[in-house]
């Protein structure tokens, strides 16, 4: 399908359906002779699984990786790596009741727009569960970065109308809500089940920190850092916003609060988020997606069928009431992948 493809020199193809037979990825344009296991894969895969806690999806799928080619002895070959997810937990006739139904807030309607026929068992490529090949991409991106000193946090910054007020990142893969303040993170989980006893979800705020990225990372014009970057995000199914730096608060600013000057020893503040003239500067890369609410809910909704006819249809399944906990290895997974292809189009660019 059009469109699954990202990345010019590290490139990733996504596919498989939600509850199809598999989901998976062709990474390629991976760096030859890098150790890399099962295990480190593994260990990004179950961060974003489903069933981890009270507050996300019962839905069981232990997505164990099954890497295909592209590893041999231990070792990335060069040659394009194939990751096999199986499906085991899919339960397709959940969806048969609404089978014919456009379900508020979901790519039903348009999927049929577009090709003339949708696949219905929750939502086929429009799934949040295409993005476990993304994960699995993410990690060997992730794992050619650390060679070059690159660290990568992603967190939940507010849920639900509640903010994070203090910052403490050994905390974040403490708490199921993957938040940084322990104070806020209660009241998050709380939130959490609160709505999903109503029948309802909530969104919220991701932020993400990107560390030790070097200078003069990022293609003008039109594939600048933070363009792709954007691009990235917001093909994340559930990401409707992204910000950078001091991001939409510069509309509020005035030019000499906004400049991040400097002397000798660098930058003294950072609201450009890293990126100036689309290209890292050396400064600690930070930006925030605006993450929706669930669309698959328990409460009634007006909606209308393929037929044209009116009717009001409850949601039945296994749901995240709000995505933000699963989000966050999805989001530092694309982040890795964007950062990779950038670096090796700079190395292209000095004959690296």
């Amino acid at each position: 399908m059009a469109g699954s493809t990202y990345g010019e020199v590290f490139k990733l193809t996504t596919f498989g359906e939600s509850h199809g037979e598999a989901v998976g990825v062709i990474v390629d344009g991976v760096t030859p002779g890098v150790e890399i296991d099962n295990a480190y894969i593994q260990k990004q895969m179950d961060r974003r699984k489903p069933g981890q806690s009270s507050v996300t999806t019962p839905r069981k799928e232990y997505d164990t990786i099954n890497i295909v080619s592209g590893i041999y002895d231990g070792k990335t070959t060069g040659t394009p790596m194939c990751i096999l997810l199986y499906n085991t937990d899919m339960k397709p006739e959940a969806y048969d009741d609404i089978r014919n139904a456009f379900r508020p807030g979901h790519a039903d309607y348009t999927y049929l727009q577009k090709y003339g026929i949708r696949d219905h068992r929750g939502s086929g490529r429009a799934s949040g569960r295409e993005t476990a090949g993304r994960v699995a991409a993410g990690a060997v991106a992730r794992k050619l970065l650390e060679r070059r000193g690159v660290e990568i946090v992603a967190y939940t910054k507010s849920l639900g109308g509640i903010k994070c007020e203090t910052y403490d990142e050994s905390y974040i893969e403490q708490n199921p809500v993957r938040a940084c303040d322990p104070v806020a993170a209660e009241k998050m989980i709380n939130r959490i089940h609160e709505l999903a006893a109503a029948g309802d979800s909530c969104g919220g705020i991701v932020e993400c920190r990107i560390r030790g990225v070097k200078p003069g990372i990022g293609e003008p014009v039109f594939d600048k850092l933070d363009a792709e970057l954007a691009k990235a995000m917001l093909s994340i199914g559930a990401v409707k916003g992204i910000e950078f730096g001091a991001g939409f608060a510069a509309a509020e600013m005035l030019g000499s609060e906004h400049n991040d000057p400097m002397d000798a020893s660098g930058f003294l503040s950072n609201n450009a988020g890293g990126i100036v003239g689309g290209i890292s500067n050396g400064a600690e890369i930070v930006f925030r997606v605006v993450v929706k609410p669930t669309s698959s809910i328990s409460k009634p909704q007006q909606t209308m069928n393929v037929r044209g006819e009116e009717q009001t249809i409850v949601t039945i399944g296994r749901h995240d009431p709000s995505i933000c906990p699963r989000i966050i290895p999805v989001v530092e997974a694309m982040a890795s992948i964007v950062l990779e292809d950038l670096y090796k189009r700079q190395g292209a660019l000095h004959d690296q």
